[in-house]
């Protein structure tokens, strides 16, 4: 087999296994629905995701040290998280925080 060939079943092998990781739940949950208290469970899913990918980016990893601060990730997080606060609107969010911090690398 050639490198072509291997690279070639491997990007289709990735994308029928992505494909059907995120539309088999759909089909299957089209015929049955969820008992509430797994509903009321996934609630709870996007915030924690936010909440992991937000303070993972707030720290700098450094090999036998501990943590440090990423300053522009934090003081970007604050019109970010009052922005949040008062729309509710993930689009408001999104555009607050990249503009935020694309102002305070600007500016640093």
């Amino acid at each position: 087999m050639s490198s072509f060939e291997f690279i070639s079943l491997t990007i289709i092998g990735c994308a029928i296994v992505t494909w059907i990781s995120r539309v088999l739940p759909f089909i299957l949950l089209k015929k049955m629905s969820l008992p509430q208290i797994v509903v009321e469970y996934l609630s709870f899913v996007p915030v924690v995701i936010m909440s992991a990918l937000w303070i993972s980016n707030l720290f700098i990893q450094h090999l036998g040290h501990l943590p440090s601060v990423n300053w522009n990730n934090l003081f970007a997080s604050i019109p970010t998280i009052i922005a949040a606060v008062l729309t509710k609107n993930l689009l408001i969010i999104v555009i607050v925080g990249v503009l935020s911090l694309a102002l305070i690398q600007l500016a640093f």
